[in-house]
């Protein structure tokens, strides 16, 4: 079911060290692969643009990472709760993505996801980004196998 979200009743800030047990939590939760806490540290201490999204309760709804380069960025980590997907929340981040990408004077925005991530696929398409192309054996699989990652962009 696809909700429209009142973004004034919702609290979008950016992530903070505070906000790492949660968002790990929520990464292990979702992905088969998950990030580890050092990853989303160093993201954090590299400057990259990390936001969360929180209920009015303060439950961490999603959460999105963003580093730019030059005059593209790139979108290196989405992710919605198990409890809040199917509501439009994955849309919502990928439009703040988008915004906060077009505050920064970004011409364009690319992103890399699993062949097997259907519903973020699907997010991803009908908000307009376009494949582009392939990286071969990108992501780990199962049985010690590798995974391609379709490439996306969608121009700002």
């Amino acid at each position: 079911m696809q909700q429209t979200w009142d973004l004034a009743r919702l609290i979008y800030e950016p992530m903070q060290e505070s906000d790492l047990d949660e968002v790990v939590a929520v990464e292990q939760e979702v992905y088969p692969y998950p990030w580890s806490r050092t990853n989303f540290a160093d993201s954090l201490s590299q400057g990259y643009h990390a936001w969360v999204l929180r209920a009015q309760d303060r439950e961490l709804m999603g959460y999105f990472l963003v580093m730019g380069i030059v005059d593209e960025a790139h979108l290196l980590n989405v992710a919605v709760s198990r409890s809040w997907q199917g509501r439009g929340v994955g849309r919502l981040l990928v439009n703040q993505a988008v915004a906060l990408s077009r505050g920064l004077g970004m011409e364009s925005i690319l992103l890399e996801v699993r062949p097997s991530n259907g519903r973020a696929l699907e997010i991803y398409q009908r908000y307009g980004f376009s494949e582009i192309g392939r990286r071969k054996g990108y992501y780990p699989a199962a049985n010690a196998t590798r995974e391609d990652a379709i490439v996306m962009r969608f121009g700002l």
